[in-house]
């Protein structure tokens, strides 16, 4: 009698994603500090207005100038504390939301169908995204702070603790959640296309017999083709939700706490557009491009690598 592989519960998943996306962080975070102070670099200004930096390396090397390795690394700590539930969630309810899918439409369980892998990287990154909408929020206005060289609203959080506890003074508990649309909106355009496209170009290597199943130059190809599809896809979320996070607030008479400049994503994407075309977009879409494709190289690589250890660990090298 066969039986089929034995699966990680979503907790195990969960956990193994974490961490894979924790390693992945931590080379990644200097891209992403370039990536967030290029896409606030004239912000709604016609002609860009003046360019403290030219592009993503120009970015990287006058920060590491002028601010050190702190600066290259500005927002890691909480970096590592929003991986956990971003990554876990979108790692690990991946393949129970695709299953449950395919069961509902009458199909197999196992079965690669595209448009039940993109619902249910969406759904599964939509997820995350809600989760971790405080600290992507905190960890975007850490890494727009510049002592040396302030691109757009600056804030000056001492650590990330100091900026849960500011904005709940300042901005209430919905300060929290600010900008979790354009967070759905871009965490759902990435998943949708990330683990699909790992999987099916994992797939289609070791279905032609190119490289074998368990090969970590396997998951390395794969996780390659992964990272540029995502970057395609996510750039002009990407750019609306750091703009949102990072705009500033005013209070309106009734008391509520609302962003100055753009009322939703799509306001934010039209009024971007609008003044500064769409390669407004676009910018720093080379650092973007630098900070997601290693990350989800190393995530997806990490994360296959980190279930099979833990499989060999929890449960022998004969799991069925």
């Amino acid at each position: 009698m066969s039986t089929s592989p034995r699966q990680l519960s979503t907790a195990e998943g969960f956990l193994c994603g974490g961490l894979a996306a924790c390693l992945a962080v931590t080379i990644s975070n200097p891209a992403e500090v370039a990536k967030t102070r290029l896409q606030l670099q004239g912000e709604l200004v016609k002609g860009g207005g003046v360019k403290v930096y030219n592009n993503a390396f120009d970015a990287m090397i006058k920060t590491w100038k002028n601010e050190g390795i702190r600066g290259m690394q500005r927002g890691l700590g909480v970096a590592y504390a929003y991986q956990i539930p971003l990554n876990g969630s979108r790692l690990s309810f991946y393949d129970p939301f695709r299953r449950t899918i395919n069961r509902v439409f009458g199909w197999s369980s196992t079965d690669q169908i595209p448009i039940t892998s993109l619902v249910a990287g969406a759904a599964s990154g939509a997820v995350g995204a809600i989760i971790g909408n405080p600290l992507f929020l905190v960890k975007a206005r850490m890494q727009a702070y510049s002592p040396a060289l302030p691109i757009g609203t600056q804030r000056h959080y001492k650590n990330s603790f100091n900026a849960l506890a500011t904005i709940w003074r300042t901005e209430g508990i919905r300060g929290y959640f600010r900008g979790m649309d354009a967070a759905i909106l871009r965490t759902a355009m990435g998943s949708s296309v990330q683990l699909p496209t790992y999987n099916w170009t994992k797939n289609q290597l070791v279905g032609n017999a190119i490289l074998p199943g368990d090969s970590v130059w396997t998951f390395l190809a794969s996780s390659s083709v992964s990272g540029v599809c995502v970057c395609l896809v996510m750039q002009p979320a990407d750019t609306a939700l750091t703009r949102m996070y990072n705009q500033p607030t005013t209070k309106l008479p009734d008391g509520r706490v609302v962003g100055a400049l753009y009322k939703s994503p799509i306001d934010c994407l039209w009024r971007t557009v609008k003044t500064e075309g769409v390669l407004g977009w676009y910018k720093g879409s080379l650092a973007h491009f630098l900070r997601i494709t290693p990350h989800t190289i190393i995530t997806l690589t990490m994360n296959d690598v980190i279930r099979n250890l833990y499989k060999d660990l929890a449960w022998g090298r004969s799991y069925v």
